[in-house]
């Protein structure tokens, strides 16, 4: 396996969210069984498409100069190995969501990532300068083109169109309900 910088799923520290409140959000979002296997069938089908889809998804934050900003330095330039040491973990995430058990070890990490969006921890697995934080509102916005963007993909793989709408409305609960654990640092008082 290659190392990815900065990733370090097996040490996250545990996260505030218990194994029973996932599962609360997995009702809140309608993820049930047969999300999880369509999930499961959505991963076959993107393993060898990652890096596609990763330029779809940097190409729309590229063109976008407040999305960019999140990873540009004071003097207003994009930080590449910034970018590309994202680009690493962005890319584990989608294999992460589609592939990992979602247990203790991944909510810790799912927790990780949202501090990695806020003052606690921005910045520092890269050691870069760059915006403070990510403000929440492009977090759930995001929502959006990250699920909307990757259904081409999905219907890369020739299945029946009702496979295809399973594991697209199964990405789509998932990457909500992950930005909802996201906020957790956010909001560090009643969650």
């Amino acid at each position: 396996m290659t190392t990815i910088s900065g990733y370090d799923y097996e040490t996250a520290t545990a996260s505030p969210v218990s194994l029973e409140e996932l599962q609360l959000l997995k009702a809140s979002v309608l993820f049930g069984p047969a999300d999880e296997a369509a999930l499961r069938q959505a991963g076959e089908v993107l393993s060898d498409q990652i890096e596609d889809v990763l330029d779809v998804w940097y190409g729309f934050m590229g063109s976008h100069h407040h999305l960019l900003a999140q990873f540009s330095g004071p003097d207003g330039e994009p930080v590449s190995r910034y970018l590309d040491a994202v680009r690493g973990r962005f890319g584990q995430w989608v294999r992460d969501t589609c592939e990992r058990p979602w247990d203790d070890q991944w909510l810790a990490y799912q927790h990780e990532i949202g501090l990695r969006h806020t003052p606690y921890k921005k910045n520092r697995t890269d050691r870069v300068e760059s915006t403070t934080h990510v403000p929440l509102r492009y977090l759930v916005a995001l929502i959006y083109p990250i699920t909307a963007t990757i259904r081409p993909f999905l219907e890369k793989s020739g299945r029946p169109a009702e496979d295809i709408d399973a594991m697209h409305e199964a990405w789509r609960k998932a990457v909500t309900l992950q930005v909802a654990l996201w906020t957790r640092p956010y909001a560090p008082g009643p969650w």
